[in-house]
């Protein structure tokens, strides 16, 4: 199959090397169209074809509601209120690709992602919220942390990027800082996702990277180690709700094997969590369960597979 599709992917090569890159003309372009789609098997026909539809497919059904978080937008605006929304989990779970698609049309001048690297040596002698608190939003504006704060909890414990002390006081001070600086007399509204990927699907999606250099970018030091420190991520993930998961500052879990799912439930729970006017009382914003789970639910079915297994599983 490789072989077929190589050999079929140099024949359109050579076809589209005679394009004239200038032309405009549709009856130039319909001839090249014909002249492609005539050298293609037709098993690779219908592949394109449903690929393409399906893709064509899940872009279309995400564009009502970027169009309701347009208004939410709006909303938030007139209103001076703010929104932060952190993007916490495993490494790819689809964090970057929701991310992608929740902003895709919303105004660049009211919206931001912060994804910070790693602290240089004076940010590394300070508070570890001061870096975070400082990308905070302002009136109106919506803030997107592409992996927040809770790299502590999670990835620099058990890489050893930081002490058992610094992991142990974040965890004690943590919920303190979100209600001293977040939730300032309601004006900031706080959404805590958690993207939940199973092991073989996060084992595919490594492998995608290694072999696709347009995505070799992606792994990263800690992918490397993913798979195999997987227990010990998973451990950290019930620690983490255990201790960070409260009511006013709750963890949502979204089950992210299938990406678009992730990201159009995401687009739900968003706008969920806002009330604006002029919604469309058509669409449908109820969250699907198995896809967007509390993080109280999530930590109940964690501790039940601990006390079954002696571990939890994911």
């Amino acid at each position: 199959m490789r072989k077929e599709n190589e050999s079929s992917s140099k024949r359109i090569e050579a076809v589209l090397k005679g394009l004239d890159s200038q032309s405009s003309d549709p009856e130039v372009d319909s001839f090249y169209h014909d002249r492609i789609y005539s050298i293609l098997k037709e098993k690779h026909k219908r592949e394109i074809i449903k690929s393409s539809l399906i893709k064509y497919y899940k872009a279309e059904e995400l564009k009502p509601y970027q169009a309701e978080l347009i208004k939410m937008q709006e909303h938030l605006e007139r209103t001076g209120k703010k929104m932060i929304i952190l993007f916490d989990g495993r490494d790819a779970s689809g964090k970057g690709g929701t991310i992608r698609r929740v902003t895709r049309y919303m105004n660049e001048k009211h919206c931001r992602v912060v994804a910070l690297g790693k602290p240089n040596s004076v940010q590394q002698t300070e508070l570890h919220m001061k870096r975070y608190i400082e990308q905070f939003p302002r009136a109106g504006e919506i803030v997107l942390f592409d992996r927040s704060w809770y790299n502590r909890a999670m990835v620099e414990p058990v890489m050893s990027f930081c002490t058992d002390d610094q992991y142990r006081r974040f965890l004690r001070k943590v919920t303190l800082y979100e209600n001293n600086f977040i939730l300032d007399a309601g004006q900031t509204i706080l959404l805590k996702l958690y993207f939940s990927v199973s092991k073989g699907e996060q084992a595919r999606r490594f492998e995608r990277r290694r072999n696709d250099p347009l995505r070799q970018w992606k792994l990263s030091e800690v992918d490397l180690q993913a798979q195999d420190l997987w227990d010990e991520f998973t451990e950290k993930k019930m620690i983490m709700l255990q201790k960070t998961h409260t009511r006013e500052c709750p963890w949502w879990i979204i089950k992210s094997d299938d990406k678009h799912l992730a990201r159009r439930e995401t687009m739900k729970l968003i706008l969920n969590s806002v009330k604006y006017r002029g919604r469309k009382r058509s669409l449908n914003l109820k969250m699907r369960p198995e896809i967007v789970v509390p993080g109280d639910v999530e930590l109940k079915r964690m501790k039940t597979q601990k006390k079954k297994y002696g571990k939890p599983l994911a």
